[in-house]
């Protein structure tokens, strides 16, 4: 997911540089969501890996 997330990042990046501001404007809320979920999922399971362990 983390790899979606950069690959929506790059393309933001490359849109903005060329002027396509609703194409940026969208891939990089995209990738900041898959960014965001990506951190709660890993999270949640350094949580349950740590539950489990104990």
């Amino acid at each position: 997911m983390l790899y979606y997330a950069l690959v929506f990042l790059v393309i933001a990046l490359i849109a903005g540089v060329f002027g396509f501001g609703g194409i940026a404007g969208a891939s990089a809320g995209i990738a900041q969501i898959l960014f965001f979920l990506f951190l709660a999922f890993l999270v949640i399971s350094l949580i349950i890996g740590f539950v489990r362990r104990v």
